[in-house]
């Protein structure tokens, strides 16, 4: 009969997602966006978000119960994102899952947002290899990881970003050049006609697997400022900016997989979707020897199969379900896929004197 299958519930910023997966095996969701509403302000507004995900949570989670051909009888376990994320937004999403959990007499199970970037792979390529080298590059997180048995094992953290995250810099950089938000997209779009070589723009922390994009952002933003009283030649700075942040990313991740022997590569995330660091990517592993895993689109920004992903990993693992009085941890750090809190007297009695 297999294992059950996993409802899984995103709502760390402005997408609202429900994912269902069984035995690896994605059988439906569906993402419902607040972006346009954020747009008008040039990046996310919390409050405006959460209350979007409150208007979206039972809709996206009954398309997807639909699109599988599935009903609420037919779940064995909920996963929700507990953290990282804007508070109020997980406080929806939580609390829409405990509900449906303590209705339904379900398992809970807390996830890491970041855990569910990774696991989104396996809903496209199957199980991760053990070990891989996997890059999280998104908008509010670039980090470079080694990642072994995602459910049981905790991950290493090879590098991380250390002011602002790749994401973050193509947002900021799309304001300057006069883009709309969001603005990966826009720059994607806006570098196909321009000259990734045009502007000389650094490359940060060569030789450290941590990653500073804050630098990269300010030198495109000087170089603008440059033009005041001239046409901004957009296209050229956007392609540019693309290849500076693809040349960075990519670079880091293949070294890393040399470094330590690793044999795959897994790009998730959202700025994973941007087809220069796709591109460059798979030119870059094709030369060192490394395999490439890379999600489609669809599954590298945020949405609920990657949690219900997650969920699935570790209800065949066997971890154990979260307290139904578990809580959101909007900075968490990711050190493990299962995100809730030990109690106080595990923990005291668990840490070395």
């Amino acid at each position: 009969m297999g294992s059950p299958i996993v409802l899984g519930i995103e709502s760390s910023c402005d997408e609202t997602g429900a994912g269902l997966v069984r035995d690896g095996r994605l059988l439906g969701h569906a993402v419902a966006s607040s972006m346009d509403e954020h747009a008008r302000y040039g990046g996310v507004v919390p409050e405006i978000a959460a209350r979007a995900h409150v208007h979206a949570l039972r809709p996206v989670i009954r398309r997807a119960l639909e699109q599988a051909g599935l009903g609420l009888a037919d779940l064995g376990a909920v996963a929700v994102t507990t953290g990282p994320g804007l508070s109020g937004a997980l406080q929806v999403g939580l609390a829409g899952a405990k509900s449906l959990a303590y209705a339904l007499g379900l398992p809970l199970y807390g996830v890491h947002h970041l855990a569910g970037h990774v696991a989104a792979d396996t809903l496209a390529h199957g199980p991760l290899p053990d070990p891989c080298v996997v890059l999280i590059v998104s908008g509010g997180h670039t980090s470079l990881l080694l990642v072994r048995d995602l459910a049981r094992d905790p991950v290493r953290h090879l590098g991380d970003t250390l002011d602002d995250a790749a994401g973050e810099c193509f947002d900021k950089v799309a304001r300057v050049l006069g883009l709309p938000y969001p603005g990966g997209p826009a720059i994607d779009r806006a570098a196909r006609a321009g000259d990734p070589r045009a502007v000389p723009l650094p490359r940060p922390l060569p030789g450290s697997y941590d990653f500073s994009f804050s630098g990269l952002k300010s030198a495109a933003a000087r170089w603008a400022e440059g033009h005041a009283g001239r046409e901004l030649p957009v296209h050229d700075g956007a392609a540019s900016l693309q290849e500076a942040v693809a040349d960075v990313l990519t670079r880091k991740a293949v070294a890393a997989c040399t470094e330590h022997g690793v044999g795959t590569l897994v790009v998730v995330g959202g700025v994973a979707a941007n087809s220069r660091v796709r591109a460059l990517a798979e030119e870059r592993c094709r030369a060192a020897g490394v395999t490439l895993r890379v999600p489609p689109p669809k599954l590298c920004t945020d949405n609920g199969a990657m949690i219900a992903a997650v969920g699935d990993l570790l209800v065949r693992a066997g971890a154990r379900p979260a307290p139904l009085d578990v809580s959101t941890d909007p900075s968490a750090p990711l050190a493990h896929a299962a995100l809730h809190p030990v109690p106080p007297a595990r923990s005291r009695a668990a840490r070395p004197l």
